[in-house]
């Protein structure tokens, strides 16, 4: 199974995509293993229209989502804003994200950042670098994970395979 974990944006929507791989541990369990497959980001010029970033978002999306066939969208809600400025277009990214979704007929989940937190620390209001350390040491990534919205992705999709995958 392959889920792509997205941390919406309009200037940079981060993603990560994730294999869950079964490995015989013993010959009566079996372990399951988490396989990074790619990861990056992708970045809107603020010189385009708020419709030419939007379809930049969708047209790359729809090329990642054509080269890995995932099982399962897992993107990171909107659920508090600080400014009204910058929750509008994280909104307009996100609805592009879901319809592209929706007409590529990927079930979407949703994970708040303090989901997020407690299931891949065990502690909703860990940092930011916690959480960046424990993913990736879970995914044996050895180079830093820049921007900070490709380490929230690829979270993201930890997130959904711990918590609906039975580990």
């Amino acid at each position: 199974m392959i889920i792509l974990g997205i941390d919406p944006g309009t200037a940079t929507t981060g993603y990560g995509l994730i294999k869950i791989k079964n490995r015989l541990k013993s010959k009566r369990r079996k372990k399951n293993i988490f396989e990074c497959i790619e990861y990056g980001f992708i970045q809107t010029s603020p010189s385009l229209s708020t419709p030419e970033r939007l379809k930049k978002i969708n047209n790359d999306l729809n090329k990642i989502i054509k080269r890995h066939q995932p099982s399962i969208l897992a993107i990171e809600s909107l659920y508090f804003f600080k400014n009204l400025k910058t929750a509008i277009p994280v909104s307009q990214a996100e609805g592009v994200i879901l319809l592209t979704a929706a007409k590529k007929k990927i079930p979407v989940e949703f994970f708040t950042p303090l989901q997020v937190k407690s299931i891949i620390t065990k502690n909703g209001w860990a940092k930011k670098e916690e959480v960046q350390r424990k993913i990736k040491r879970i995914l044996k990534i050895k180079e830093d994970l820049k921007p900070d919205d490709v380490a929230d992705a690829l979270a993201i999709a930890v997130c959904s395979a711990l918590k609906n995958h039975s580990f």
